[in-house]
């Protein structure tokens, strides 16, 4: 084979890889959180994925290419899409050292710290996507999922909340606003020593 053929078809591979992943995010990321009482999302039109093949590609590529910063978040998105934070994490941070200033790999990189348990890591990473991008919804909605569902802080998470709303007033934000709505008029019971 000659080397543009060779080179056609990684791009070509890559292309498949952005559109599956970033069709799969998108299709996670309006689905109902866990804990908020929606039904499970369906899998309904998500393209199935071999994420361990994938997987086996992009880690050959960052093998010969280390600097190559898309293979790193593309290697990462793959570990997220197949569960397994704790290496999404690290292709994400080797992705981040190559282009730091990435507000959806820092929201994503967020997402797995949540995962692990790692929450003030997950609140500081959607912070700085936030900061970097002040218009960007997906970190904004993260840290209103941590401080609902994970730390129990409703005024951080309705302050959350209220600034990815102002961001995003049209599309499926109803169920935003209720759980806004709730946790201003049911404050969280004090937790008893030892809890």
């Amino acid at each position: 084979m000659k080397k543009e053929t060779i080179v056609f078809a990684l791009v070509a591979l890559i292309i498949g890889v952005l559109t599956g992943v970033i069709y799969s995010n998108w299709k996670r990321d309006t689905a109902p959180q866990a804990g908020s009482g929606g039904a499970p999302p369906s899998t309904t039109g998500v393209p199935l994925v071999n994420y361990q093949q994938q997987i086996a590609t992009l880690e050959g590529i960052v093998a010969r290419e280390p600097d190559n910063r898309n293979a790193w978040v593309q290697l990462g998105n793959n570990f997220f899409g197949s569960d397994q934070p704790i290496k999404a994490i690290e292709a994400y941070e080797k992705a981040l050292e190559l282009g730091p200033d990435d507000p959806d790999v820092i929201t994503d990189q967020g997402t797995m710290f949540r995962s692990v348990g790692w929450y003030d890591r997950a609140i500081s990473n959607f912070q700085r996507a936030a900061e970097l991008d002040p218009n960007h919804l997906q970190s904004r909605y993260n840290m209103g999922v941590v401080y609902r569902y994970d730390l129990q802080d409703f005024p951080r998470a309705i302050e959350a909340w209220e600034n990815f709303l102002a961001l995003s007033p049209g599309g499926n934000v109803d169920q935003i606003r209720a759980e806004v709505e709730f946790m201003k008029n049911h404050p969280p019971m004090p937790r008893s020593p030892g809890q």
